[in-house]
């Protein structure tokens, strides 16, 4: 909490603390780089996930923003707060600002926009991300087709490594487009289980804002509202880990006297209200549950 290296786990590891940087803010002065040429002041430093949260405007405790790249990352800020997660989530620092931490509560899906690049690159059934969500409109639901994306294991808040991907409850009429959707609606289900464990921690957030190369299927973000019962927010600029380096760095040279005040860089595109009937999302993610349960048993 003293935003110090710990002495202990450098004894541990046998790092010695002289080596180890000083901790700063993350929009605090780094010093000048002329790497590129001319002097360059280095005013911004944070990790992606975090980046993302700036960009996504979440300074307020109970904001929720989620990223869809290759995997998922669900980001809950908790302000001052650092939550010790009961629901096996990662207790992390948001930023630093002024001298005062915020902290989160951040959860990991490894696997996202990488499973439909497995349905376009090993199975071949689908031309690009575009026209998985094209198969996916084209049909009422996934006729029963769960597709569990556990390539590499399961992330939170299961993080069990030993379990591996199934496609389950095929039937001879199952298509491709069936297994596109389901394919699609994992993100959704395996959103809904971080936002539970979330919820299990003492924070139930109401709203959600997405980002990244999946934010920009529109199908995918009503069909998550529908699952999740919540509203889901997409910014106009979904490339906010970009956006939220360039707002440190800003907020760092001085642009703008803090990250509220860059908040109004935020800009709404479009909001995703949920219409599933409480029963049908029941009987889902119910579903969606059985399939887990199947794949940890696979070895």
């Amino acid at each position: 909490r003293a935003g110090k290296w710990d002495a202990e786990l450098c004894d541990l590891f046998s790092v010695p603390m002289s080596l180890l940087p000083e901790v700063r803010d993350s929009a605090g002065d780094y010093g000048v780089s002329d790497i590129f040429g001319p002097s360059l002041p280095i005013r911004g430093v944070a990790g992606d996930q975090q980046a993302a949260i700036v960009g996504q405007a979440c300074f307020e405790a109970g904001d929720v923003k989620s990223t869809y790249g290759t995997g998922g990352f669900l980001v809950l800020n908790t302000g001052s707060e650092l939550k010790r997660s009961k629901s096996r989530l990662l207790g992390t620092i948001a930023y630093q600002c002024g001298g005062v931490t915020t902290y989160a509560l951040e959860g990991s899906i490894l696997s996202a926009g990488s499973t439909i690049q497995w349905l376009r690159d090993e199975l071949k059934i689908i031309r690009d991300g575009a026209h998985a969500g094209e198969l996916a409109q084209g049909i009422s639901d996934t006729a029963g087709v769960y597709l569990v994306p556990a390539f590499v294991g399961l992330g939170a808040p299961h993080w069990d490594s030993d379990a591996r991907g199934a496609i389950l409850g095929l039937q001879r009429g199952s298509t491709i487009a069936h297994i596109a959707r389901a394919a699609l609606e994992s993100a959704a289900f395996q959103t809904a289980e971080l936002l539970e464990a979330m919820a299990k921690d003492g924070v139930a957030p109401q709203r959600l804002r997405v980002d990244g190369g999946m934010a920009r299927n529109d199908w995918l973000l009503q069909f998550m509202a529908d699952i999740l019962g919540i509203e889901v927010v997409r910014p106009k600029n979904t490339e906010t880990t970009a956006l939220g380096a360039a707002i440190l760095a800003a907020v760092g040279v001085g642009e703008f006297a803090s990250l509220h005040e860059a908040s109004a860089l935020w800009k709404l595109d479009r909001r995703f209200s949920p219409a599933m009937g409480v029963g049908e999302r029941s009987r889902r993610v119910a579903g969606w549950g059985e399939a887990i349960g199947r794949v940890k048993t696979v070895r």
